[in-house]
């Protein structure tokens, strides 16, 4: 079993720290224990995504024929990319004037 030097200290407020003692007691587990482990659960499934995945036969060769094809040009979306939208019209400018965009 590996040494524990660090810390983390978190702030709850007192419905999620009554929730986390009442899951702890069902699971038989210290609240740290708990919290440790449910949490380095959830950072495994998430980075498990980016690091790896798994495909068939059929599907890696789709996979791979895709990666090997060069980049191509999709029509209007240069354009769309680069045309402002909503999110960028000014804060200050009155509504009137963003209707008619």
């Amino acid at each position: 079993m590996s040494s524990k030097a660090e810390r983390l200290h978190l702030r709850v407020d007192p419905e999620q720290k009554a929730l986390l003692e009442a899951a702890s007691r069902a699971a038989g587990d210290t609240v740290s224990g708990f919290v440790l482990r449910a949490a380095t659960e959830a950072a495994a499934d998430i980075l498990a995504d980016r690091r790896a995945f798994a495909l068939d036969e059929q599907a890696w060769q789709v996979f791979d024929q895709a990666l090997s094809r060069p980049a191509a040009e999709v029509p209007g979306l240069r354009e769309l990319l680069s045309t402002p939208t909503v999110l960028d019209r000014s804060a200050t400018e009155p509504p009137a004037a963003q209707a008619g965009r």
